[in-house]
């Protein structure tokens, strides 16, 4: 049978007329898309993670940073906070309640750039920076994402700060 399917398609395939549907830029970009969604998923590293060892954290607040402009940035970082475990709140800078015992602070830095198979530029989270510290301001835990100029750049926020985010709770860099 196997033979069968074999033969039917080298029929197939000899009988076509050489023409292509798609011409040879079209079938470039076709490559190229492929090869940036394979560089695209691989996942990144968090980098310089320092972790004191402390009780696993369960819920913490998330001080807002009205300085990063990428907005997916906090519902990603909450996303990755809750696969831990982590149940988190956001607050403005200063407007936290006193019964925090735990907070995350965050930096980043964006760039722009044009996606594959895009006219249009679009911004993405080149580094971003966390930290895990206790209400009297104790560092416990911090991690890092610094991106690269790879096709891993057009990956989603969420996939390039999950990592990080389980390097802060957890303290491994896996």
């Amino acid at each position: 049978m196997r033979h069968a399917v074999r033969l039917a398609l080298l029929t197939a395939l000899a009988n076509l007329s050489g023409c292509s549907v798609i011409g040879p830029m079209a079938a470039w970009d076709v490559v190229k898309w492929g090869g940036s969604q394979a560089i695209a998923n691989q996942a990144p590293k968090p980098v310089n993670t320092v972790h004191h060892g402390d009780a696993p954290v369960k819920e913490v607040c998330v001080e807002y940073n009205r300085d990063m402009p990428l907005d997916e940035l906090v519902p990603a970082l909450q996303a990755e906070l809750k696969t831990q475990g982590v149940q988190s709140r956001v607050y403005d800078a200063g407007t936290g309640p006193s019964a925090c015992a735990y907070w995350v602070r965050y930096v980043g830095a964006i760039e722009w750039g044009t996606p594959p198979l895009s006219d249009e530029q679009r911004p993405y989270l080149s580094a971003a920076a966390l930290s895990l510290r206790s209400a009297d301001g104790r560092l416990l835990s911090s991690s890092a994402y610094v991106g690269d100029t790879s096709g891993a750049r057009w990956s989603s926020t969420r996939k390039k700060i999950a990592p990080v985010v389980k390097a802060l709770i957890t303290g491994f860099e896996t």
